[in-house]
């Protein structure tokens, strides 16, 4: 076996003899692509294929230069936001199976966006013959229990009156269709809603109030949990979310550590081995730098502080704990603020699961929100 992070690259690809085998990150493939391009490889290997869902980026174009008589991919999410991102991996594993980007859009995408199910279904059946599908409880049949509670918290007072102001200023930008760039308006409203409801401070620095329903939520979930004598991770999309709650812990007197994208990687494998050693109540992380590739079984609780447009985002970061290694059942905690978009974002993806499910025999994915129902739930939180 090669790596080839390491050494002469070309030298040992131009060494290589039969039964050989080369592990290669992303950036390396992009970067050395020219080079594996030139190989004609008996089998390529994607990992973490979601990688490539993206046809614009260098990283799917490389993967798709690759010359090999077997093409194999694994992942735990094909679907990751839209269902484009299968078509994508589609492209690399069966090139022509689903047609162009264009043609998949018009007979696939959209349709089965408006509901059409025949459309669903033809897409089913074009690819269910090239999909093997293993549910974790098929593969790990002796994992603990995992428990999912949603715990709604009321926006009250200030933090209430300061959510209904952002939302009219909202209405009043967003509510009639515009063109060019309605959709990062939107966007941009949504995250400023979102942050809202997660703490007035987010929102709005100049904020009077200093505390929130969810961080008062929080505290009590923490005490429970302490005084169980249990261990957690908390999950956020939001940095500065992060930081209001650090100094909430620290004011509970709360032991913590924290791993977020400007987390050195040296630090972040010295706080995931400390955290595994019993030092720190809570583990903050932010979603994206902990949705995969940690093993943290020493919690048995998770918590999510703000939900996120896909559930299979948030069930890979609860699967840091909820692994191989695990001995005890694991609870997760998915805090939401009533009456805001929070809620309207739960609602919808709760809908867009079923078509991933439908299509997926059950995976736990996400199908991407169009224009009008960005808006729908801009305009109806």
């Amino acid at each position: 076996m090669y790596d080839l992070r390491r050494g002469d690259r070309q030298a040992m690809l131009d060494g290589l003899i039969a039964g050989d085998v080369v592990v290669c990150s992303y950036g390396l493939l992009v970067s050395e692509q020219q080079s594996l391009a030139a190989v004609s490889w008996d089998t390529v290997i994607l990992d973490e294929s979601q990688s490539i869902k993206n046809p614009q980026t260098q990283r799917h174009k490389a993967a798709r230069s690759l010359s090999a008589g077997f093409r194999l991919a694994l992942t735990g999410t094909p679907v990751e936001n839209r269902l484009e991102d299968l078509a994508a991996q589609m492209a690399v594993l069966n090139p022509g199976l689903l047609g162009s980007a264009a043609h998949f859009r018009s007979r696939f995408a959209r349709p089965v966006a408006e509901g059409d199910r025949e459309a669903l279904r033809q897409l089913r059946h074009l690819v269910h013959p090239v999909v093997l599908r293993r549910t974790k409880a098929e593969v790990l049949q002796d994992l603990p229990e995992k428990t999912v509670i949603d715990v709604p918290v009321q926006l009250q007072g200030e933090e209430a009156d300061l959510y209904e102001s952002i939302r009219r200023q909202a209405q009043e930008a967003t509510g009639k269709p515009s063109s060019g760039d309605s959709r990062f308006a939107l966007l941009a409203w949504l995250t400023r809603l979102r942050l809202a409801a997660c703490h007035p401070l987010l929102a709005l620095p100049t904020a009077r109030s200093q505390d929130s329903a969810k961080l008062r939520a929080l505290a009590e979930i923490v005490d429970s949990l302490q005084a169980g004598g249990h261990r957690a991770l908390l999950f956020s999309q939001f940095t500065s979310h992060l930081d209001l709650i650090q100094a909430s812990l620290d004011q509970q007197g709360i032991t913590w550590q924290r791993l977020d994208g400007s987390t050195p990687p040296a630090q972040r494998e010295q706080r995931i081995a400390a955290f595994q050693r019993g030092e720190g109540l809570i583990f903050l992380i932010s979603l994206r730098a902990g949705g995969f590739g940690l093993n943290l079984t020493a919690a048995d609780y998770v918590i999510h502080m703000d939900p996120w447009w896909n559930p299979a985002v948030e069930t890979q970061a609860t699967d840091r704990a909820h692994r191989i290694g695990q001995s005890r059942p694991v609870t997760v905690y998915r805090l939401f603020a009533q009456d805001t978009v929070e809620e309207r974002i739960l609602e919808l993806q709760h809908e867009k699961r079923q078509v991933a499910e439908a299509l997926m025999e059950g995976a736990d994915t996400a199908v991407g929100l169009g224009l009008d129902e960005l808006r729908a739930v801009l305009l109806g939180g």
